[in-house]
């Protein structure tokens, strides 16, 4: 047990030996190393202060959260992280979702490894202006599972903050794993003295992913992390009337190309007409409700855009190129500006 790490074998929701509730609190019970963490020595962990030293290069620091899984949070993190590289910041995104690391895959990264330089731990790089960071890179194959308790997600985490080597960075996105349990503290614990400019809080439209985020806004006003915002993503389902599939009703039957030559000889100006439709239940009053009822800000809505999931599956950016949504990215894009815009105020 050096420089206050939490030992591996410890219990879970292990206070950290340096705590002044070490060994006495009711999650000791049982540990091996409750008798040892009770008569140690306390006082400030010294990784702290290096953690402190490599954020002094980073301007900003914004953490993406998420009560519930599956709200498309990794997909904003890993377009915020294109949007601000493409406005020239330099940017570091750090993957701490340590079961489910997404980054590899969202930023076209995968296969590639983490490399070692008398400076710590090489981001690896999507641009010369976008370094990632992701247990993913650690990992033999892609298929491997990270069985891993607490402390030891703790531990890489801490790694993560203190050995990485960031360089000079605009804005740090940290990519959290759902809920507001060891990894969410952590971050949070680590970053604290550096300063954290705020969260911003993905959700789905229905109340059954809301009753979770609640919570998550809950745990930002606790530790006193500012929340940035909520987003409202999935917001119902929008595409090119051409790029809909038909099926004919009450069969599997494909009729896409007979509706759109109908649509083409008839009324070819609804070719350029979006389809629209509501996936989730929003009659609760989906994010925008909640915001007002919790106090913080609403940042907008973000269409389900299968060219924005597209896009994810590849690794690209959705704003430029081939890979441009024309539905999402200007959604995003807005919900980026006020961001900024919070964050200079």
């Amino acid at each position: 047990m050096e420089n206050g790490d939490i030992p591996e074998n410890a219990n879970e929701h292990c206070p950290g030996p340096q705590s002044e509730s070490a060994g006495k609190s009711d999650s000791c019970a049982g540990c091996p190393n409750q008798e040892a963490c009770a008569t140690a020595p306390k006082g400030p962990d010294p990784d702290l202060v290096a953690i402190a030293e490599r954020m002094s290069t980073v301007k900003h620091k914004i953490l993406v959260l998420s009560g519930k899984g599956g709200v498309g949070k990794s997909t904003f993190s890993a377009q915020l992280s294109f949007a601000l590289a493409g406005m020239d910041h330099q940017v570091g995104l750090m993957d701490i979702d340590i079961c489910g690391p997404s980054m590899p895959k969202m930023l076209g990264l995968e296969g590639h490894e983490i490399h070692q330089s008398n400076l710590g731990w090489s981001p690896v790089y999507v641009e010369e202006n976008l370094g990632v960071m992701s247990i993913g890179f650690m990992l033999p194959n892609s298929d491997e599972a990270v069985v891993w308790r607490g402390p030891r997600k703790n531990a890489l985490i801490k790694q993560f903050l203190k050995d990485v080597y960031w360089r000079d960075i605009d804005y740090l996105v940290v990519d959290a794993p759902p809920g507001t349990s060891d990894e969410h503290i952590s971050i949070v614990q680590y970053l604290q003295a550096t300063g954290i400019d705020g969260a911003i809080i993905v959700t789905t439209p229905q109340e059954v992913s809301l009753i979770d985020v609640r919570k998550e806004v809950s745990f930002c006003k606790k530790v006193g992390v500012p929340v940035l915002g909520v987003v409202e993503n999935m917001s119902g389902l929008s595409q090119p009337l051409a790029d809909v599939k038909f099926m004919e009703i009450g069969s599997s039957l494909d009729v896409t190309q007979k509706v759109i030559s109908c649509l083409r000889e008839n009324a070819p100006e609804l070719l350029n007409v979006l389809a629209c439709s509501e996936v989730f239940d929003s009659s609760g009053g989906g994010a925008e409700r909640m915001c007002r009822e919790m106090g913080v800000p609403f940042l907008g809505k973000v269409p389900l855009d299968p060219q924005l999931c597209k896009a994810a599956e590849q690794g690209k950016s959705c704003f430029e190129g081939n890979n441009k949504c024309s539905v999402s990215a200007p959604a995003l894009k807005s919900i980026i500006q006020k961001v900024l815009a919070s964050m200079t105020e």
